[in-house]
């Protein structure tokens, strides 16, 4: 496995520490909340690299930001209403939205493509599926895995000829701002606000791990990875997640999976394995 896909791996495992995070926040803390300071957290730690950023990469970023905005705020929106288990499933879901997306764009799906995805949601599905529908949650859940397929893609035909600090760290701008002015808005007219201070006291902690490494340091690597690694392969490693969010859950929390849940587990690192046996679609020509 090269360097890239390492670092993908690497990304992967520490978004899997933030579903428990997530839960645990939501518990005092709306969707909206919690991106809103995450990201205004991420924002200070990429403020020294906003000097002098060109206008092409303020546009992508700005693009990219607003797909990434819709992906995170829409899951911690769902993850009110559902475990963090079944939100972890259904976000899983965009390993098999971005090579359909990548047709899109003229990129041919191979069948090991295809069947490393299918194998991923699959083994996914035996982790962290518990039946039982919520219109809400799963609604909110979904919309973050279509979100974040775009993002992957976008991702992957734009990031040629960025600093990729630069790149991630006007994703974050335009994240932060957005994200601030939504709560701003959403704040009106109730007490919301006059109560956010109190109600975040508690998981600071948290928030400072999923602001300043979840989301700063993680954006930075994986755009570095991503002009490397074709959007559906990258896709394929994302879907890991869960499994590093299980492991975590074990060693941390003691919790236990069951048989299902480790045969799942071994059908997603088997899906990583089967996709390093293509060379993944063609990367799209990069949009000026």
């Amino acid at each position: 496995m090269n360097i890239n896909l390492a670092i993908l791996l690497l990304v992967t495992l520490v978004w899997g520490t933030t579903f428990p995070l997530l839960k645990t926040a939501a518990s005092t803390l709306g969707g909206v909340e919690i991106s809103a300071i995450r990201f205004v957290i991420a924002a200070v730690c990429m403020a020294p690299f906003l000097r002098q950023v060109p206008k092409r990469t303020w546009h992508d970023g700005a693009l990219l930001g607003l797909l990434a905005l819709v992906s995170y705020v829409a899951q911690a929106v769902g993850i009110q209403f559902i475990s963090s288990n079944r939100s972890a499933f259904l976000t899983s879901l965009a390993v098999l939205i971005v090579p359909i997306l990548g047709l899109f764009w003229g990129a041919r799906l191979s069948t090991t493509t295809l069947a490393a995805a299918l194998m991923a949601c699959t083994g996914i599905g035996f982790m962290s599926w518990e039946g039982g529908l919520h219109w809400m949650g799963d609604s909110a859940t979904l919309l973050c895995a279509l979100a974040y397929a775009l993002y992957v893609v976008v991702l992957s035909q734009r990031v040629i000829g960025h600093d990729v600090r630069q790149l991630a760290a006007t994703q974050i701008v335009f994240m932060a701002l957005a994200s601030s002015l939504w709560l701003g808005v959403a704040g009106i007219g109730n007490d919301s606000l006059e109560t956010l201070l109190t109600r975040l006291t508690p998981h600071w902690t948290g928030m400072l791990y999923l602001g300043a490494v979840a989301t700063a340091g993680m954006l930075v690597l994986q755009a570095l990875a991503q002009r490397k690694v074709s959007a559906d392969k990258a896709a394929v490693i994302y879907a890991t997640e869960p499994v590093f969010a299980a492991l975590f859950a074990w060693l941390w929390l003691g919790e236990m999976l069951s048989g299902r849940a480790a045969l799942g587990g071994a059908m997603v690192v088997g899906a990583v394995i089967l996709s390093e046996l293509t060379p993944g679609q063609k990367q799209a020509s990069t949009a000026s």
